[in-house]
Protein backbone atom coordinates (compact mmCIF):
# COMPACT_ATOMS: atom_id res chain seq x y z
CA UNK A 1 0.00 0.00 0.00
CA UNK A 2 1.14 3.15 -0.79
CA UNK A 3 2.02 6.13 2.12
CA UNK A 4 -0.79 8.29 2.78
CA UNK A 5 0.20 12.15 1.52
CA UNK A 6 0.19 14.28 4.55
CA UNK A 7 -2.01 17.26 4.21
CA UNK A 8 -0.90 20.59 4.97
CA UNK A 9 -2.55 22.17 8.52
CA UNK A 10 -2.96 25.30 10.24
CA UNK A 11 -0.28 24.29 12.41
CA UNK A 12 2.35 24.00 9.20
CA UNK A 13 1.34 27.68 8.77
CA UNK A 14 1.29 29.32 11.71
CA UNK A 15 5.46 27.55 11.74
CA UNK A 16 6.37 28.76 8.55
CA UNK A 17 5.80 32.50 9.90
CA UNK A 18 7.64 31.60 12.66
CA UNK A 19 10.39 30.20 10.13
CA UNK A 20 10.12 33.15 8.14
CA UNK A 21 8.80 31.28 5.34
CA UNK A 22 6.57 33.20 3.04
CA UNK A 23 3.45 31.10 2.76
CA UNK A 24 1.95 30.89 -1.32
CA UNK A 25 -2.13 30.79 -1.43
CA UNK A 26 -3.77 30.78 -4.70
CA UNK A 27 -7.54 30.23 -5.53
CA UNK A 28 -9.19 27.18 -7.43
CA UNK A 29 -12.61 26.28 -8.33
CA UNK A 30 -12.31 23.06 -9.97
CA UNK A 31 -11.13 19.74 -10.41
CA UNK A 32 -8.48 20.26 -12.55
CA UNK A 33 -6.47 23.70 -11.49
CA UNK A 34 -6.74 22.31 -8.24
CA UNK A 35 -5.16 19.05 -9.49
CA UNK A 36 -2.34 21.29 -10.79
CA UNK A 37 -2.17 23.65 -7.72
CA UNK A 38 -1.37 20.75 -6.01
CA UNK A 39 1.17 19.36 -8.06
CA UNK A 40 3.24 22.53 -7.93
CA UNK A 41 3.18 22.27 -3.94
CA UNK A 42 1.59 25.49 -3.12
CA UNK A 43 0.24 25.08 0.52
CA UNK A 44 -3.18 26.79 0.61
CA UNK A 45 -6.07 26.63 -1.76
CA UNK A 46 -8.78 29.60 -1.21
CA UNK A 47 -12.07 28.05 -2.67
CA UNK A 48 -12.98 31.90 -3.02
CA UNK A 49 -16.71 33.38 -3.60
CA UNK A 50 -14.58 35.56 -6.87
CA UNK A 51 -15.91 32.36 -8.64
CA UNK A 52 -18.86 34.43 -8.82
CA UNK A 53 -17.68 36.82 -11.13
CA UNK A 54 -14.74 35.23 -12.71
CA UNK A 55 -16.23 31.55 -13.47
CA UNK A 56 -20.40 32.06 -12.93
CA UNK A 57 -20.15 35.89 -14.60
CA UNK A 58 -21.66 37.91 -11.91
CA UNK A 59 -21.17 41.55 -11.91
CA UNK A 60 -19.76 40.52 -7.76
CA UNK A 61 -19.74 37.99 -5.23
CA UNK A 62 -22.89 38.96 -3.50
CA UNK A 63 -25.47 36.24 -5.24
CA UNK A 64 -22.80 33.32 -4.95
CA UNK A 65 -24.58 30.95 -2.38
CA UNK A 66 -23.67 28.35 0.07
CA UNK A 67 -24.94 25.58 -2.17
CA UNK A 68 -22.62 27.05 -5.13
CA UNK A 69 -19.56 27.24 -2.95
CA UNK A 70 -19.77 23.67 -1.63
CA UNK A 71 -20.22 22.60 -5.02
CA UNK A 72 -17.34 23.98 -5.97
CA UNK A 73 -15.39 23.20 -2.74
CA UNK A 74 -16.15 19.44 -3.15
CA UNK A 75 -14.35 19.49 -6.50
CA UNK A 76 -11.45 21.20 -5.19
CA UNK A 77 -11.22 18.74 -2.50
CA UNK A 78 -11.31 15.45 -4.62
CA UNK A 79 -8.61 17.13 -7.31
CA UNK A 80 -6.11 17.50 -4.01
CA UNK A 81 -4.07 15.57 -1.87
CA UNK A 82 -1.53 17.83 -0.34
CA UNK A 83 -2.95 21.41 0.02
CA UNK A 84 -5.37 23.18 3.04
CA UNK A 85 -8.21 23.64 1.07
CA UNK A 86 -10.01 26.92 2.76
CA UNK A 87 -13.89 27.55 2.08
CA UNK A 88 -15.23 31.07 2.02
CA UNK A 89 -17.94 31.45 3.21
CA UNK A 90 -20.22 33.54 1.26
CA UNK A 91 -22.38 36.71 1.51
CA UNK A 92 -24.73 36.72 4.64
CA UNK A 93 -23.73 32.93 6.17
CA UNK A 94 -22.12 33.79 9.00
CA UNK A 95 -23.30 37.42 10.22
CA UNK A 96 -27.05 36.84 11.22
CA UNK A 97 -25.90 35.02 14.42
CA UNK A 98 -23.31 32.60 15.50
CA UNK A 99 -25.36 29.29 15.45
CA UNK A 100 -26.03 30.54 11.89
CA UNK A 101 -22.53 30.75 11.24
CA UNK A 102 -21.12 27.64 13.12
CA UNK A 103 -23.88 25.36 11.05
CA UNK A 104 -22.76 27.11 7.55
CA UNK A 105 -18.91 26.31 8.43
CA UNK A 106 -19.52 23.37 9.51
CA UNK A 107 -21.30 22.12 5.77
CA UNK A 108 -17.52 23.09 4.05
CA UNK A 109 -15.95 20.62 6.44
CA UNK A 110 -18.63 18.18 6.82
CA UNK A 111 -20.00 18.46 3.24
CA UNK A 112 -16.95 19.41 1.01
CA UNK A 113 -14.31 18.07 2.97
CA UNK A 114 -12.67 21.67 3.03
CA UNK A 115 -9.81 22.07 6.57
CA UNK A 116 -10.81 25.90 6.89
CA UNK A 117 -13.16 28.42 6.53
CA UNK A 118 -12.93 31.64 6.11
CA UNK A 119 -15.25 34.87 6.30
CA UNK A 120 -14.99 38.69 5.93
CA UNK A 121 -14.71 41.62 8.89
CA UNK A 122 -13.20 42.16 11.78
CA UNK A 123 -14.34 42.96 15.78
CA UNK A 124 -17.94 43.05 13.79
CA UNK A 125 -17.54 38.85 13.24
CA UNK A 126 -15.38 38.21 16.37
CA UNK A 127 -17.79 36.96 18.59
CA UNK A 128 -19.21 34.45 15.52
CA UNK A 129 -15.20 33.50 14.55
CA UNK A 130 -14.61 32.36 18.12
CA UNK A 131 -17.81 30.01 18.13
CA UNK A 132 -16.17 28.31 14.82
CA UNK A 133 -13.27 27.94 16.31
CA UNK A 134 -13.99 26.90 19.37
CA UNK A 135 -16.06 23.88 17.85
CA UNK A 136 -12.77 22.82 16.10
CA UNK A 137 -12.85 24.13 13.25
CA UNK A 138 -9.94 26.97 11.78
CA UNK A 139 -10.99 29.95 10.30
CA UNK A 140 -9.49 32.72 8.09
CA UNK A 141 -10.28 36.02 8.72
CA UNK A 142 -10.69 38.41 5.82
CA UNK A 143 -9.89 42.47 6.11
CA UNK A 144 -9.80 45.92 4.37
CA UNK A 145 -11.38 45.51 1.09
CA UNK A 146 -14.35 43.32 1.82
CA UNK A 147 -16.20 42.46 -1.32
CA UNK A 148 -18.70 41.26 -0.05
CA UNK A 149 -19.01 44.83 1.85
CA UNK A 150 -18.69 46.66 -1.74
CA UNK A 151 -22.12 48.41 -1.65
CA UNK A 152 -21.03 49.76 1.47
CA UNK A 153 -17.50 50.95 0.67
CA UNK A 154 -18.52 52.34 -2.12
CA UNK A 155 -16.07 50.29 -4.52
CA UNK A 156 -13.41 48.45 -5.03
CA UNK A 157 -10.85 50.69 -3.40
CA UNK A 158 -8.03 50.90 -0.99
CA UNK A 159 -8.78 50.57 2.51
CA UNK A 160 -6.86 52.08 5.84
CA UNK A 161 -5.36 55.26 3.91
CA UNK A 162 -6.58 57.77 6.78
CA UNK A 163 -5.69 56.93 10.50
CA UNK A 164 -8.82 56.63 11.64
CA UNK A 165 -9.35 53.56 9.04
CA UNK A 166 -5.96 52.22 9.71
CA UNK A 167 -6.47 52.08 13.30
CA UNK A 168 -9.65 50.01 12.76
CA UNK A 169 -7.75 47.25 10.82
CA UNK A 170 -5.03 47.30 13.66
CA UNK A 171 -8.31 46.42 16.06
CA UNK A 172 -9.94 44.35 13.86
CA UNK A 173 -6.86 42.34 13.25
CA UNK A 174 -6.06 41.71 17.01
CA UNK A 175 -9.86 40.82 17.34
CA UNK A 176 -9.63 37.99 14.60
CA UNK A 177 -6.41 37.03 16.63
CA UNK A 178 -8.16 36.97 19.46
CA UNK A 179 -10.98 34.80 18.43
CA UNK A 180 -8.68 32.23 17.03
CA UNK A 181 -8.00 33.02 13.65
CA UNK A 182 -4.78 30.88 12.35
CA UNK A 183 -4.48 33.63 9.64
CA UNK A 184 -5.99 36.99 8.52
CA UNK A 185 -6.37 38.51 4.29
CA UNK A 186 -5.03 41.66 4.19
CA UNK A 187 -6.65 43.04 0.97
CA UNK A 188 -5.97 46.26 -0.46
CA UNK A 189 -4.32 47.89 2.58
CA UNK A 190 -1.20 50.33 2.14
CA UNK A 191 2.29 47.95 1.95
CA UNK A 192 3.45 49.55 5.22
CA UNK A 193 0.59 49.48 7.09
CA UNK A 194 0.21 45.98 6.27
CA UNK A 195 3.94 45.45 7.27
CA UNK A 196 3.12 46.90 10.95
CA UNK A 197 -0.34 44.83 11.30
CA UNK A 198 1.82 41.53 10.50
CA UNK A 199 5.18 42.37 12.82
CA UNK A 200 1.90 42.89 15.68
CA UNK A 201 0.38 40.01 15.16
CA UNK A 202 1.40 36.43 16.42
CA UNK A 203 -0.83 34.96 13.45
CA UNK A 204 0.06 34.61 9.69
CA UNK A 205 -0.57 37.41 7.30
CA UNK A 206 -1.95 36.50 3.48
CA UNK A 207 -1.58 39.77 1.15
CA UNK A 208 -3.25 40.60 -1.50
CA UNK A 209 -2.67 44.13 -2.84
CA UNK A 210 -1.25 44.56 0.54
CA UNK A 211 2.82 44.70 -0.26
CA UNK A 212 5.37 42.74 0.01
CA UNK A 213 6.32 42.45 3.89
CA UNK A 214 2.86 40.07 4.59
CA UNK A 215 3.65 36.92 5.61
CA UNK A 216 2.39 35.08 2.57
CA UNK A 217 0.26 36.19 -0.69
CA UNK A 218 -3.00 35.42 -2.23
CA UNK A 219 -3.78 36.11 -5.89
CA UNK A 220 -6.57 34.80 -7.93
CA UNK A 221 -6.15 31.59 -10.14
CA UNK A 222 -7.32 33.68 -13.46
CA UNK A 223 -5.27 36.66 -13.38
CA UNK A 224 -2.10 34.39 -12.15
CA UNK A 225 -2.35 32.91 -15.54
CA UNK A 226 -3.82 35.39 -17.68
CA UNK A 227 -7.20 34.15 -18.29
CA UNK A 228 -9.53 37.45 -16.88
CA UNK A 229 -10.05 40.78 -19.17
CA UNK A 230 -8.74 42.63 -16.45
CA UNK A 231 -6.10 42.62 -14.24
CA UNK A 232 -5.60 44.51 -11.17
CA UNK A 233 -2.82 46.92 -10.43
CA UNK A 234 -2.28 44.13 -7.06
CA UNK A 235 -1.76 40.96 -9.82
CA UNK A 236 0.75 39.85 -12.00
CA UNK A 237 0.25 37.82 -15.39
CA UNK A 238 3.27 34.96 -14.51
CA UNK A 239 1.67 33.51 -18.42
CA UNK A 240 -0.67 34.93 -21.04
CA UNK A 241 -3.07 31.38 -21.40
CA UNK A 242 -5.83 33.42 -22.81
CA UNK A 243 -3.95 33.72 -25.86
CA UNK A 244 -2.78 30.46 -25.87
CA UNK A 245 -6.32 29.30 -25.45
CA UNK A 246 -7.51 31.26 -28.54
CA UNK A 247 -4.93 30.72 -31.19
CA UNK A 248 -5.84 26.51 -30.03
CA UNK A 249 -9.80 26.76 -30.23
CA UNK A 250 -9.10 28.94 -33.69
CA UNK A 251 -7.18 26.53 -34.91
CA UNK A 252 -9.69 23.81 -33.63
CA UNK A 253 -12.50 25.68 -35.84
CA UNK A 254 -10.09 25.88 -38.88
CA UNK A 255 -9.26 22.03 -39.34
CA UNK A 256 -12.66 20.93 -38.38
CA UNK A 257 -14.10 23.38 -41.21
CA UNK A 258 -11.18 22.17 -43.70
CA UNK A 259 -11.77 18.65 -43.25
CA UNK A 260 -8.73 18.03 -41.63
CA UNK A 261 -9.56 17.04 -37.96
CA UNK A 262 -9.87 14.03 -37.03
CA UNK A 263 -7.43 11.94 -39.25
CA UNK A 264 -7.16 8.11 -39.15
CA UNK A 265 -4.92 8.75 -36.03
CA UNK A 266 -8.02 10.62 -33.86
CA UNK A 267 -10.57 7.66 -35.28
CA UNK A 268 -10.57 4.06 -34.14
CA UNK A 269 -11.24 1.00 -36.55
CA UNK A 270 -13.96 -1.54 -36.87
CA UNK A 271 -13.45 -5.48 -37.87
CA UNK A 272 -14.31 -5.44 -41.86
CA UNK A 273 -16.34 -8.47 -41.04
CA UNK A 274 -18.42 -7.06 -39.03
CA UNK A 275 -18.94 -3.99 -41.17
CA UNK A 276 -19.98 -6.09 -43.56
CA UNK A 277 -21.97 -7.70 -41.90
CA UNK A 278 -23.66 -4.73 -40.88
CA UNK A 279 -23.87 -3.79 -44.50
CA UNK A 280 -25.46 -6.74 -45.65
CA UNK A 281 -28.35 -6.23 -43.05
CA UNK A 282 -29.01 -1.96 -43.85
CA UNK A 283 -29.33 -3.64 -47.73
Amino acid sequence: MAPQVKRITINDIREMKSRGEKITMITAYDYSTAKLVDKVGIPLILVGDSLGMVVLGYENTLPVTMDVMIHHSKAVVRGTEHALIVGDMPFMTYTISAEDALRNAARFIQEAGCQAVKLEGGVTVAANVKRIVDCGIPVMGHIGLTPQSINQLGGHLVQGKKQSAAEKLVDDAKALEDAGAFAVVLESVPARLAALITQHLTIPTIGIGAGPNCDGQVQVVTDTLGLSDFIPKHAKQFAKLAEIEEQALKAYLDEVKAGTFPTKENSYIIDNAVLDAVKAKLQ
